[in-house]
């Protein structure tokens, strides 16, 4: 039977509800930046799995080009992540490469070289998990050597407003239109890593912020991210290690709100805790945090108890939580309010969920504490090694580990693992979760996963 025409606008609306409803279900938000929209590791989502591994709860793998620890970041319809495609010597020249540069004989087993390495934006369907674009940004010959433990793509790239910032450290910054893949500008700030970047970009409203304390200098820079000028450079506080290797780190600053309600650029580094006043960079207050170096852990911020928690990196990694409202220097004004000194990480951040503070050591010891006042709830040991940042997703914990495995746990203040996901590859990069899925990628590939 024909259709009478008064009709046809009804047929056509009716079909266009049913398309949309078979569709793959979108996120319900984005995911912008290391460690989420609160740059906290806390997903706001709904029924994520818990059990997942190679066959089972696969939406999609897809297997991905070249090799980067950058998490992947999410626009609302596609996921980003960087990654470098490199070409290495042989062994012979390896070695003569490292010669020829000074380093010392006895770092040579822990220091990668590589003839070239082309840095580049992976663009995947969120949906299909479809490899949508490779966009390729530079050609680097002879790159500074790094640590065999990194990666030449192992900052975490930001999202804002359609842009895709991406950073490499010394290796360049790129500031890239997303609904076009062109790159609008990029800079390249000179610097001596000394085992490769890690700090991941952060945007403060007009401003893409760095952190970049190498071996040789340390400082803090805000660029225009309309343009990649240069806003403000601050020089870290002068620090007492007689050695570079020592005054190195790899943080990724936060935003913390004091009880006054100014803005604070809180910026972690090797020795110093430092506040920036975040339009400027002129320094609010700094700590004297110890002798940790190589600081890895992004700090997490409790709004509700006015707390800064923090490690404080490679050396003896320190847990402390810090009062904000300092000015100058607060090393003996008793702004720590706590700290913990055993089984504490060099490289996974810590994850504050509800009034409790979980953190897991590298060589995977999980503790859980009272986040006001210290107190220990429990420590228990999960097998592996670790280097991903935790998430809280859904009601569950998220640990994944350097050997593949997924380990999930119902947070409180007694241990409750609630199930152990094997997958395949490393897993260096901090997971996502998003209603109805969780991403993660591996040394090889991305996966979604869902119920």
């Amino acid at each position: 039977m024909k259709a009478s025409s008064s009709f046809l606008p009804a047929l056509i609306c009716i079909a266009a509800i049913i398309s949309q409803l078979l569709q793959p279900r979108a996120a319900a938000e984005s995911w912008p930046q290391f460690r989420g929209p609160g740059g906290d590791g806390i997903a706001r989502a709904e029924n994520v799995p818990a059990e997942f591994n190679e066959e089972k709860g696969v939406a999609w793998k897809t297997e991905l080009p070249g090799r980067g620890w950058s998490s992947p970041v999410f626009d609302g319809t596609n996921l980003w992540m960087t990654t470098a495609i490199e070409k290495f010597p042989t062994e012979e020249e390896r070695l003569a490469r490292l010669r020829a540069a000074g380093e010392e004989e006895k770092k040579f087993k822990s220091r990668q070289v590589a003839d070239r390495i082309d840095i580049a934006v992976l663009k995947v369907d969120y949906a299909t998990g479809e490899l949508l674009e490779e966009i390729k940004l530079a050609t680097i010959d002879e790159p500074q050597t790094i640590h065999t433990f990194n990666s030449f793509a192992s900052p975490t790239p930001v999202l804002d407003e359609g842009v895709l910032y991406a950073h490499f450290g010394t290796f360049g910054t790129y500031a890239i239109e997303t609904a076009t893949g062109e790159v609008k500008w990029h800079r390249k700030i000179e610097l001596e890593h000394g085992v490769g970047p890690g700090s991941s970009p952060f945007i403060h409203d007009d401003l893409l912020i760095l952190i970049c304390d190498g071996v040789d200098q340390q400082f803090v820079a805000a660029l225009e991210k309309s343009s990649g000028k240069d806003v403000w450079r601050t020089d870290r506080p002068e620090m007492r290690a007689p050695l570079g290797d020592q005054k190195k780190s790899y943080n990724t600053p936060v935003i913390a709100k004091g009880s006054d309600g100014r803005e604070q650029l809180i910026c972690m580094g090797a020795q110093w805790l430092v506040s920036y006043e975040p339009m400027t960079g002129e320094e609010i207050w700094r700590l004297d945090h110890g002798s940790g170096f190589s600081v890895v852990p992004r700090p997490v911020f409790s709004d509700k108890h006015q707390l800064l928690y923090l490690s404080t990196g490679f050396g003896k990694p320190v847990l402390l939580a810090v009062r904000v409202d300092g000015r100058g220097d607060i090393t003996e004004k008793n702004k720590i309010m706590w700290r913990e000194e055993k089984r504490i990480p060099a490289k996974p951040s810590p994850l504050l969920v509800g009034d409790e503070l979980y953190v897991i050591s590298d060589g995977g010891v999980a503790s859980c504490f009272d986040a006001l006042t210290g107190m220990h709830h429990w420590t228990e040991r999960i097998d592996g090694n670790y280097s991903a940042s935790p998430l809280f997703a859904d009601g569950k914990i998220y640990f994944a580990n350097q050997e593949g495995t997924v380990n999930v746990l119902r947070p409180g203040k007694t241990f409750d693992l609630i199930a152990t996901n094997q997958l395949e590859g490393a897993l260096m990069a901090s997971p996502l979760a998003f209603d109805g899925a969780l991403i993660i990628r591996s040394d090889t590939a991305i996966y979604r996963f869902s119920n």
